[in-house]
């Protein structure tokens, strides 16, 4: 919220420095844009607040369907997939809370080119982008029933962006950030 008044002030200013008459409805419209891509922003970081163990973020192309179950929030963004896949992935490493599990469509490897232009560059962009981080990948409608069986327990945040090629969603699985697997399966062990 602060940096959206922030934003906003900003914006206000600007425009009380302007000549009114030379205000056009281009700037007009990017400002609007401006604000509508700080408050999604906003949005997804106080998700990720209140988010924990079993939530997670899916970073979804254009054609993703908005799906149902209540507990899944899609939130249209006009943004460039691998720029919010780089937001998302920055806000999780700053955090103490939570890591994540990444998945993305084992499909994408073997869509080619000729059939999706971009999807060559897309697939070495990401996996730039992600380097360091486990990937996993799986079949589109494998991820998505893991995804359906969470959101029976625990809210799921789906952002669209503007990408049109197939199956270049990036899906977060939310871990905790202090307890890893092997922590919890020591503690399982001395239970025993």
């Amino acid at each position: 919220m602060k940096y959206l008044l922030v934003a906003i002030g900003f914006f206000l200013g600007l425009m009380g420095c302007a000549n009114p008459e030379k205000m056009s409805l281009n700037n007009a419209l990017d400002i609007e844009n401006t604000i509508k891509e700080t408050d999604w922003r906003i949005e997804v970081e106080q998700k990720l607040k209140e988010y924990g163990h079993r939530n997670w973020i899916v970073v979804a192309d254009a054609a993703y369907p908005k799906q149902s179950n209540p507990a899944i929030e899609t939130i249209t963004i006009d943004t460039d997939q691998l720029e919010a896949v780089a937001y998302i992935s920055e806000l999780i490493e700053r955090s103490t809370h939570v890591d994540a599990n990444i998945f993305v469509d084992k499909e994408m490897t073997f869509v080619a080119e000729k059939n999706a232009t971009g999807i060559e560059t897309y697939r070495n962009s990401l996996d730039s982008l992600l380097n360091g981080s486990p990937v996993k990948r799986m079949l589109h409608e494998d991820i998505i029933k893991e995804l359906d069986k969470s959101a029976e327990l625990f809210h799921i945040l789906i952002l669209k962006t503007n990408m049109t090629i197939p199956y270049t969603s990036v899906f977060f699985q939310l871990e905790c950030g202090y307890w890893n697997a092997q922590s919890e399966g020591a503690l399982r062990s001395a239970m025993e």
